[in-house]
């Protein structure tokens, strides 16, 4: 059954809410995107850190710099807006236009497209957006400009669908370092729920363990709407901050972390409070790989971690990784198994009392096959930048494996359950083959 938001007929529970595969990739984890008429699927990342979607455009024109190790990536599939009947430009007096733009005034864009004062001051300058730059916190720019289109979506019974018209992106040309497109999924009016009116509601999300990276036959569901903040009886649930600075972000208050059975480390307050210029707080972050936490308490963390665990440690890997903890592991039979208690566990202490135990494999991960009955793991989180500007740190995607996370927007709270994704997702008959 297909139903256009167009249409009168919106009854069937199934279009209540939406539900789309996510698969997991080597930095990130990927949404099929229906675009325009007939529909094209692209495949980008789903970013939380981030509100706008944009797809790479033009078969041959899309130009991406220092992506050399995507230049023959499969995943690169493109849109162009003269293949789709349903296709058009937005244009200047469109609020999405200002967003895009970083603009207060919604004059600019217009000014900008050289409107006459009469339709800058009426609103009704024909012209379209401008083309926009749009960068990410990690130092990414695409370039493109705001088209919109015919997003077609699916319910949480696969034979249903639903048809979005005027769904707007961005039609990106060129990037620096984004050779992939991207879906955002923050709390600005440009990202995808928010345009799809999910904003008041929520999702939810189960990310595959690392062992499936690149593997076409399993993902787990992305769930939006009702469904995904229904049914939460045994989360941990810890409620959202508020940043007027930053309102987009989804913001979190980490309180400690314990290693193992010790005492727990007390974090810093810039990891749960803002200061005047909203610097500060802990951003949930689907974009980011590897949870960052700030210098002096991270360098605490090593400390502990070190005078915990005895076995060698295994710096040449360390020098080769980047990552600042490795060590040699019995690894009998040259076997590695997802339950490896060798190694202390971790524990995030959120605000309201709930705590989230890293799963196996979210801290420490095998950076290779074993050898000789050993196996190198390093401890995979890392120091935030030193600045004093924007967030004190980052829960990253890693992190998030296997465990349930709920964006319970409704009650402005995030919700967490230890489990295994692809055991799950199987047993409600909902692993989806892509």
């Amino acid at each position: 059954m297909k139903i256009s938001d167009n249409g009168l007929t919106k009854k069937p529970s199934e279009m209540i809410d939406m539900m789309e595969p996510l698969r997991e990739v080597r930095d990130g984890y990927l949404i099929s995107l229906n675009l325009g008429t007939p529909p094209k699927v692209i495949q980008v990342y789903m970013d939380t850190g981030s509100d706008l979607t944009w797809v790479p455009c033009g078969n041959l024109s899309f130009d991406c710099m220092d992506c050399d190790d995507y230049r023959n990536n499969k995943l690169m599939s493109t849109y162009s807006p003269s293949y789709s009947s349903s296709s058009l430009r937005d244009l200047c007096v469109s609020p999405l236009c200002s967003d895009v733009h970083s603009s207060d005034n919604s004059y600019d864009p217009c000014a900008v497209a050289g409107c006459s004062l009469s339709t800058l001051v009426k609103g009704t300058c024909p012209r379209p957006c401008p083309s926009f730059a749009y960068t990410y916190g990690a130092g990414g720019v695409v370039i493109g400009t705001l088209t919109r289109d015919t997003l077609t979506t699916h319910g949480s019974s696969p034979s249903f669908t639903r048809e979005v018209p005027n769904f707007c992106f961005g039609c990106v040309g060129s990037t620096y370092r984004e050779p992939i497109g991207i879906a955002g999924f923050g709390r600005g009016v440009l990202s995808l729920p928010s345009q799809l009116g999910f904003l008041q509601k929520g999702f939810s999300h189960c990310f595959l363990g690392f062992k499936f990276a690149n593997n076409p036959n399993i993902s787990s569901p992305l769930v939006i709407g009702d469904l995904a903040i229904s049914s939460n009886d045994h989360l941990q649930f810890t409620s959202l901050l508020k940043n007027p600075m930053y309102p987009n972000y989804y913001y979190i208050g980490l309180e400690a972390i314990t290693v193992g059975n010790a005492t727990a480390i007390q974090v810093p307050s810039s990891l749960r409070e803002f200061d005047s210029h909203g610097n500060g707080g802990m951003i949930i972050d689907s974009g980011t790989t590897y949870t960052h936490l700030p210098g002096p308490f991270y360098t605490q963390l090593l400390s502990m971690l070190q005078s915990i665990i005895t076995y060698p440690r295994a710096q040449e890997q360390e020098a080769r990784t980047g990552f600042d903890l490795c060590y040699r592991i019995p690894c009998p039979n040259n076997v590695i198994t997802d339950h490896d208690h060798l190694l202390p566990s971790i524990t995030f202490h959120f605000s309201n009392n709930a705590s989230l135990v890293l799963p196996q494999g979210n801290h420490f991960y095998a950076m290779g096959a074993p050898s000789n009955s050993t196996v190198v793991k390093c401890l995979l989180l890392q120091n935030m930048d030193d600045s004093d500007s924007g967030p004190a740190g980052v829960f990253g995607s890693f992190q998030q494996q296997n465990v349930k996370v709920v964006y319970d927007l409704e009650k402005e709270r995030i919700g967490f359950q230890p489990m295994d994704c692809a055991s799950a997702a199987a047993s409600q008959g909902i692993i989806h083959k892509t």
